[in-house]
C-alpha cells in the first residue's frame, strides 16, 4: 500500500475581507488624500445641498404665494361693461350701463369691501408741468375712477390724500399720481399745492401713492374724479379694452358669491349688459407656479449632481492608476478581485455618502436662512429631505462602478514589476 506524500502542498483557505475591514481600509484610503476628498466631494455636496434647498424654497415660497394670492386675485372681481349703441348721436360714445350710483350699489352687497368704476380717458391727453410745455406723459396714461375704484386698488399713498365722495360729487380738477407719474412731472412735495397739465388744463395734486393691490395698470398713471373726466372728456371709448369696468374687492372666500350678485345689482333691469370675471382657482395658479420653479432649479441640481459623479469616478479612476503597486501587492497576499473591487467601491460610495449628508445639512441651514431672513415660515418635506444623503450614496456608488472593475481587473505580476 502506498505510503502518503507528506509534502504536498496543503490547500490554503480561501481569502475573506469582513466588512469592518472593507469600511478600514476605504476609510483609510479616503483619510491618505484628505484635500482631494473634499475637492470630490464638493460636486455631490453642491447638487444635494441645492435639491434639499430648491425643494424646501420652492415648498417655502409656495405658502407665500398662496397667501398673497388669496390675498389679492383671490379676493378681485372685474366686471366689464358691454356699452349700450342706442340713442347715440353718430360719432359719439354711447353711455355706460354703469349707474351713477354704482360705488353704493357694490358696496351693499354683503362680502364687499370697496369697488367702483374706473376707465382710460379717450384719446391721449398730454401730460405737461407747465401750462405751455412739452408733452411729458410719454408712457403715462390718465385713468378715470370713482372713489369706490381707487379705494378697491388700494394704493399705499406716500403724501397726500386719495380721491373722496366731494371730489366726485362736485367733479373738482384734482389728480392722484404714481410715484413714476410724479417723479416724471416733477412732483415732489404737495405742501405748496403743485398742480399738473392734462390736456393744458390745470389739476391740483392732492396725493402720490407707491404701490397698489389691484389694477397694475395704476402704478404709471395719473387718476382724476370719474365725474371730472365725464364732464370734460365725455362717455369712455366702447373698445372692450377701453371701456369703463367696475373693481370690486371683497373679503376672502366671498368672491364667487359676489361675482353671481354683481349683475343683477348693478342693472336689475338688463343683467346680461356686464361680463363678470372672477377670481380664477387659487390651487391651479399655486400649483402652475410651483411645478414651473421646482421643475426649472431641479434641473440645475441634477447638473450638479452628474457633476459630482464624474468628479467622483475621475478622483477613483486616478486613485487605482496611483495604486496599481499596492493592489498588485494585495494580490499577490491572496486579496481576490472581488475584494480589491469592493475596496474601491466603498471608497467611492463613502465619499458620495459625505457629500450627501454635508449637502443636505447646507441645503437645511439655506432653507432655515432664507425663511428667517425673509420673516417666513420655513417648510421643510421629510420625504425628501431625510433621503436625500441616500441620493449621494447612490451618486457616489454607480461613479464608482468601472474604476472598481478597472482595479479588480489589474494584472498583478504587472502591477508589481511597475512598483
Amino acid at each position: 500500500m502506498p505510503r502518503p506524500d507528506r509534502t504536498a502542498a496543503i490547500p490554503e483557505p480561501p481569502s475573506h475581507l469582513s466588512p469592518h475591514d472593507l469600511l478600514t481600509e476605504a476609510l483609510s484610503g479616503i483619510l491618505q488624500r484628505p484635500g482631494r476628498s473634499l475637492l470630490t466631494m464638493l460636486g455631490t455636496v453642491l447638487g444635494i445641498g441645492a435639491f434639499v434647498a430648491v425643494l424646501g424654497l420652492t415648498a417655502t415660497a409656495t405658502g407665500q404665494i398662496g397667501e398673497r394670492f388669496s390675498l389679492t386675485r383671490a379676493t378681485t372681481v372685474t366686471v366689464t361693461d358691454r356699452p349700450r349703441t342706442d340713442g347715440t348721436a353718430p360719432g359719439t360714445n354711447p353711455p355706460s350701463d354703469f349707474p351713477t350710483d354704482t360705488d353704493h350699489r357694490i358696496a351693499a352687497i354683503d362680502g364687499v369691501r370697496a369697488g367702483g368704476v374706473w376707465w382710460p380717458v379717450p384719446g391721449a391727453p398730454t401730460l405737461s408741468r407747465r401750462p405751455d410745455g412739452p408733452d411729458e406723459g410719454t408712457g403715462l396714461s390718465v385713468l378715470a375712477a370713482t372713489p369706490g375704484a381707487v379705494a378697491a386698488m388700494e394704493p399705499a399713498l406716500t403724501a397726500g390724500t386719495t380721491l373722496d365722495e366731494y371730489v366726485q360729487k362736485t367733479a373738482q380738477p384734482v389728480a392722484l399720481l404714481s410715484e413714476a407719474a410724479a417723479e416724471r412731472l416733477g412732483v415732489s412735495r404737495l405742501d405748496a399745492q403743485p398742480a399738473v397739465f392734462i390736456d393744458r388744463l390745470p389739476y391740483t395734486v392732492v396725493g402720490i401713492y407707491a404701490d397698489v393691490q389691484r389694477q397694475p395698470a395704476a402704478l404709471l398713471s395719473l387718476l382724476i374724479p370719474a365725474s371730472t373726466a365725464l364732464e370734460r372728456y365725455g362717455n369712455p371709448a366702447p373698445q372692450p379694452d377701453r371701456g369703463a369696468q367696475a373693481l370690486v374687492a371683497t373679503r376672502i372666500g366671498a368672491a364667487p358669491v359676489v361675482a353671481a350678485q354683481l349683475p343683477l345689482a348693478l342693472r336689475p333691469d338688463t343683467p346680461n349688459a356686464f361680463t363678470v370675471v372672477p377670481p380664477p382657482d387659487p390651487h391651479t395658479l399655486q400649483d402652475t407656479v410651483t411645478s414651473d420653479l421646482t421643475g426649472l432649479f431641479l434641473a440645475l441640481a441634477g447638473i450638479c449632481l452628474l457633476a459630482g459623479a464624474v468628479g467622483i469616478a475621475n478622483t477613483t479612476l486616478v486613485a487605482v492608476l496611483e495604486r496599481t503597486p499596492e493592489i498588485g501587492l494585495r494580490r499577490s497576499l491572496g486579496a481576490r478581485t472581488g475584494h480589491i473591487a469592493a475596496q474601491f467601491l466603498t471608497e467611492s460610495t463613502a465619499l458620495g455618502t459625505l457629500g450627501g449628508l454635508i449637502g443636505t445639512a447646507l441645503g437645511v441651514l439655506t432653507v432655515l436662512g432664507v425663511a428667517a431672513a425673509r420673516d417666513w415660515t420655513a417648510v421643510l418635506q421629510p420625504a425628501t429631505t431625510l433621503p436625500a444623503p441616500l441620493i449621494g450614496t447612490v451618486v457616489g456608488l454607480l461613479a464608482g462602478l468601472y474604476p472598481a472593475l478597472r482595479a479588480a481587473r489589474t494584472d498583478p505580476l504587472r502591477a508589481l514589476r511597475s512598483a
